[in-house]
């Protein structure tokens, strides 16, 4: 189920899967109810999660430019709707920041940061079909 210590909390087995390269979110273990932030059970229901692979497909779902004073270069912050349900919070790279859009299909990336690995999207032109649906 997880290579991660059992005992950490879910915000470092998270942290851990990254590390490993491996972007994985939890899951009810009854309902398969797909869940992030990680937590301790699911919201509502008290419901025990695993572990599970994400599939790193999504579609921005609200996005917004942070500006910064030059020659530091302007960022994004935008919301994504993950293929397995739940919204995170992140940023989309490899694309200028006011080039992001509402409906854009992308995919998760693990990057490394100064503070650890840390999980970005990127736009993802294979699936710019679904993204119009």
């Amino acid at each position: 189920m997880t290579d991660t210590d059992p005992k950490a909390g879910p915000d470092e087995q998270f942290s851990a899967f990254l590390t490993e390269g491996r972007f994985m979110i939890q899951r009810g273990t009854q309902s398969g109810t797909h869940v992030f932030f990680p937590r301790v059970v699911a919201p509502g229901t008290g419901e025990d999660l695993e572990w599970v692979e994400a599939s790193g497909r999504g579609i921005v779902y609200s996005t917004t430019v942070v500006r910064k004073r030059p020659p530091e270069p302007n960022v994004n912050v935008t919301l994504v709707d993950l293929a397995e349900g739940p919204r995170m919070m992140s940023r989309v790279e490899d694309i200028d920041p006011a080039e992001v859009r509402i409906g854009m299909a992308v995919r998760a990336r693990i990057i490394e940061a100064e503070d650890g690995p840390l999980l970005v999207f990127v736009p993802d032109a294979t699936q710019e079909g679904a993204a119009a649906a």
